[in-house]
């Protein structure tokens, strides 16, 4: 049985990929750049232009889970959505489904 080098391809792919960005460093393109700015980093969802960031430092502006739990929600709580989260407003307090159980969060 015969075995084969799988890694030829990558080391061609990234050849290529060093000399386009060796080319675009070093000669000037009339063109413009193979390599454009980025303005948000893939993983990075901190960055300010960066949607996922604003997402998800809005919803935890907005709502904090507390380390109060409960087994059972009480009387005439009314189901609501918060940015896409489901609670339950039951008098002013709000609760929020978590392992079976509900934990209280505060909205703010």
């Amino acid at each position: 049985m015969k075995m084969r080098k799988p890694h030829g391809k990558f080391l061609w792919a990234g050849a290529i990929g060093l000399a386009m960005l060796a080319a675009d460093l070093l000669i000037a393109m009339p063109f413009g750049s193979f390599v454009s700015e980025a303005q948000a980093i893939v993983g990075r969802p901190a960055t300010p232009g960066s949607i996922a960031g604003v997402a998800r430092r809005t919803t935890r502006r907005v709502i904090r889970r507390s380390s109060i739990y409960v087994a059972a929600l009480p009387a005439s709580c009314i189901k609501t959505s918060v940015n896409g989260a489901v609670l339950w407003s039951c008098g002013g307090v709000y609760y929020q489904p978590y392992g079976g159980r509900y934990v209280v969060v505060y909205i703010n």
